[in-house]
């Protein structure tokens, strides 16, 4: 299988994308009561949204699919969306829209009120599925075939790197 091309994202990138979104954030007229970080790769980047907004932080771990911690909070944010609170859910990449699919879909079986749920993103692919309301850039799957390696991220050993960008290989091929 061929080496995937590695981008590694620096921390200063990082950072200006959180105040990107922040930005953007304050000049919405959506004002979220709560920003929820999707796990694993949206927990940092919900962390520093949360500082540079003051929003408080919930978060969902979708990608472990362990029932407690992913099935049962959507329908607890669920509940609150269909109460009036507003949810910004943040991850790192939208990349197949399969995430943001599969919560979209979770939340509104659970009677989520769809117009108090947005989506940022640090990376946003114009050729997902799935559409987000907040990125802070914007990449073409079709062009960019990067596998983009995050601040938090870059602490795995290689193997375990290579391994994630291969789980998808339309991705990077």
């Amino acid at each position: 299988m061929t080496q995937p091309t590695l981008t590694y994202v620096s921390f200063d990138d990082f950072v200006a994308d959180v105040m990107t979104l922040a930005k953007a954030l304050r000049a919405s007229p959506f004002k979220p009561d709560f920003i929820i970080g999707i796990g694993r790769g949206g927990l940092v980047p919900g962390t520093f949204l949360s500082h540079a907004t003051g929003c408080p932080m919930l978060s969902v771990d979708y990608s472990t699919k362990v029932p407690d911690f992913s099935d049962d909070l959507l329908v607890k944010l669920a509940q609150r969306s269909a109460a009036g609170e507003k949810l910004l859910f943040i991850d790192d990449i939208n990349d197949t829209g399969r995430t943001i699919q599969a919560l979209r879909q979770a939340l509104l079986q659970d009677g989520a009120d769809e117009g108090n749920i947005r989506f940022a993103m640090l990376i946003d692919n114009i050729r997902s599925v799935e559409r987000v309301d907040f990125s802070a850039r914007q990449i073409d799957r079709d062009i960019t075939k990067d596998w983009f390696v995050f601040p938090w991220e870059a602490v795995a050993e290689i193997h375990a790197i290579i391994e994630d960008s291969q789980a998808v290989p339309e991705r990077t091929l």
